[in-house]
């Protein structure tokens, strides 16, 4: 068994986890946040979204954000765009990386964006060409690679499919996303198989829902395969909107513990992450939902 040495992981806690939250997150704690990923060795941070804030209230502060982050020299800000306005929104605050999206469900499509497969990727083509134009890096969110709420199943030609599209517009680097959680290792075997058709193992990330407590065993699966990206959220924000009660991003404080304890690399110290962890969950007044970062915290103030 081959495993990496070292592993990426980016973090999507600012923006995919915090942007499901029904209280109000005030910029100063976004900041906050961001800071403290920053220092604790993360690389890349998922942000905030230049989306409509018509349809996502949580992220109206999205420039004030972005002006207001200390960047860090070798980090690397994320943003989603949902299509040229938002693009052009999100180049005043030069962001160093957008994220474009597609799901590989046609049901989920039309449910989410009101459009087929097909159409959302020809609306992100101008998208990427302008962000690739202006010497920005573009990632895509490939969603429901193993499962949709709506259909079920979802196949690995749908997503050998989207990936292609992707590659045909210039997407640089694709994440495989079990969007609901429902995923289990060889399902998620077969999505990454059919994403090597377009992409490099290089080129790929994972990124893995535990709504069914299957994202370790799936990032593992991963790993095996080759893989050296994982989107992760830190405290495991961001609900799953389809699954009622469940969590939704696999805890980043979980996978750091799990990679090294493995003697993988991450760069990221445990401790500063878990801090940063206990912070945000402190201030939306709950649990955090990382199993690895509650026991040591328990630890830590209890001793061994």
């Amino acid at each position: 068994m081959s495993l990496p040495s070292h592993v990426q992981l980016i973090d999507v806690g600012p923006r995919d986890g915090l942007q499901n939250e029904k209280q109000a997150v005030p910029a100063a704690i976004k900041m906050e946040l961001v800071h403290r990923l920053q220092d604790a060795g993360l690389k890349n941070i998922e942000v905030t979204s230049f989306v409509s804030p018509k349809w996502v209230p949580q992220m109206a502060d999205n420039a004030e954000v972005m002006a207001g982050i200390k960047r860090q020299a070798g980090v690397r800000y994320s943003v989603l765009t949902p299509n040229l306005q938002g693009f052009e929104a999100a180049l005043k605050s030069a962001p160093d990386e957008i994220v474009v999206f597609g799901s590989a469900s046609e049901a989920f499509s039309q449910k989410n964006i009101n459009c087929s497969i097909a159409e959302s990727i020809e609306r992100f083509a101008p998208v990427v060409q302008a962000a690739l134009n202006a010497g920005i890096a573009v990632r895509g969110a490939m969603s429901c690679t193993v499962g949709c709420p709506y259909e079920g199943d979802v196949a690995p030609e749908r997503v050998a499919y989207l990936a292609g599209l992707m590659h045909g517009i210039g997407v640089q680097h694709v994440g495989v996303a079990d969007t609901i959680g429902v995923g289990t290792p060889r399902k998620v075997q077969d999505a990454i198989e059919a994403t090597l058709t377009h992409y490099p193992l290089s080129a790929i990330s994972g990124h893995f829902h535990d709504t069914y407590g299957q994202a370790l065993a799936n990032t593992l699966m991963a790993l095996q395969m080759g893989v050296t990206h994982f989107d992760t959220s830190v405290t495991g924000l961001g609900g799953c909107p389809y699954a009622k009660g469940a969590t939704g991003n696999v805890a980043t404080e979980d996978v750091v513990y799990m990679l090294h304890g493995m003697g993988i690399d991450t760069g990221i110290d445990l401790d500063k992450l878990i801090d940063a962890g206990m912070f945000i969950s402190q201030f939306l007044q709950r649990p955090s939902q990382s199993r690895a970062a509650n026991a040591l915290f328990a630890r830590r103030h209890h001793g061994a």
